[in-house]
């Protein structure tokens, strides 16, 4: 499955030469994930609650084009390997059809004592569903 988040770009998110600031695509690329994991049902208030996060442990971006300022994107979020107590999501950031970002991240899932833990059967069956195929 693939989960699309458009966002548009403030002058906010860019430098004097009003382009998006780098840091600011991993800010988009942190949205794009909640997104995802919120419509999949889950709820990381109630996984907090419960003792458990999720926590980003590895970025790997290809800045590959410059965002500009009032530009329309779409932050592209997949899921693909799901292990005990991590998993992967690839993401793009997009202007229309050109790919602007490529990304790998890692996710972990930590406990209150800030170690690795493994999913809930719960929240591992919605974060499986993720994974479903989008289509041809």
């Amino acid at each position: 499955m693939i989960h699309r988040w458009p966002l548009r770009v403030y002058y906010e998110d860019v430098d004097l030469a009003g382009i998006v600031y780098y840091a600011n695509y991993l800010k988009y690329l942190e949205r794009g994930r909640s997104e995802m994991v919120r419509e999949a049902g889950i709820s990381q208030l109630d996984m907090k609650a419960s003792g458990l996060v999720f926590a980003v442990r590895r970025v790997e971006a290809d800045y590959l084009k410059p965002a500009n300022y009032d530009d329309e994107l779409v932050v592209e979020t997949q899921l693909d390997t799901l292990k005990g107590a991590s998993f992967d999501m690839p993401q793009r950031i997009l202007r229309g059809e050109e790919v602007l970002l490529q990304a790998r991240i890692k996710v972990v899932i930590l406990n209150t004592q800030g170690r690795a833990a493994r999913l809930p059967a719960d929240i591992r069956a919605k974060v499986t569903a993720l994974t479903a195929s989008d289509g041809p």
